[in-house]
């Protein structure tokens, strides 16, 4: 155990970034002005003032466009059960989530590697990969995204917000790749306090009802149904 969490310990440089040679970081995501500072982010996040935010750079550029690399599992004796005697192996699990542009497979050869070169007073390590995939990076410009964003912009009343997010759908970039013509433009219907993935996630009935009116409004402009025009129904 002592070793492994030595070696946990070399993924992450003292301000928090991910510390292995060949996980690149993207282009920054626009102007970090017109983005959530650090004030809004951690009034979203409840983040008390005593805990340090990870990295460096705006907080888009953060949470968007650099690698983010956690330990999600830990398999060795739980402490109601551990006795006083050393364990003969531990293992644990990582995730890491890639910035548009970076090579699944050379991210995950950057990782092996670096596990490899950092192993503790020679122990026996041993890198299983997992399963991979690459980042996707929309670009709602085309005439369907257009369509698209009005008709949520009808439905709340207020203008949509783009945003890039770490979010892990793997299937999305296997569509864009299959259908390179198609237009991808993945939505949610939440706000802030939804806490998305969270133990405690919840949606608004009215996110829904509005969800729902927005999906009709941009079906019957797909059909040709409804023009759509600038301003609100």
């Amino acid at each position: 155990m002592t070793l492994l969490a030595r070696l946990i310990a070399t993924f992450h440089d003292g301000d928090g970034r991910v510390a292995i040679r060949g996980l690149r970081a993207g282009d920054e995501p626009g102007d970090p002005a017109a983005y959530i500072d650090e004030a809004q982010f951690r009034a979203q996040a409840s983040l008390p003032n005593t805990l340090h935010l990870t990295g460096t750079g705006s907080i888009a550029s953060r949470l968007w466009n650099g690698p983010a690399l956690s330990i999600i599992g830990v398999d060795a004796p739980g402490t109601a059960v551990a006795s006083n005697t050393l364990v003969p192996s531990a293992r644990a699990k990582f995730s890491l989530r890639l910035p548009p542009g970076t090579d699944p497979d050379k991210a995950m050869e950057a990782i092996r590697r670096h596990v490899m070169a950092n192993t503790p007073f020679g122990a026996d390590v041993r890198f299983f990969p997992g399963s991979k995939s690459a980042a996707f990076s929309a670009a709602p410009n085309g005439e369907a995204s257009r369509i698209a964003l009005w008709a949520m912009d009808q439905a709340w009343g207020v203008a949509p917000v783009r945003m890039g997010v770490g979010g892990s759908i793997p299937v999305v970039e296997h569509l864009a790749g299959r259908f390179p013509d198609a237009q991808v433009l993945i939505t949610g219907a939440e706000d802030p306090g939804s806490r998305a993935h969270g133990p405690d996630e919840s949606v608004h009935l009215g996110d829904l009802r509005n969800g729902i009116l927005a999906e009709a409004l941009m079906l019957a402009a797909f059909d040709g149904s409804l023009r759509v025009v600038p301003g609100r129904l």
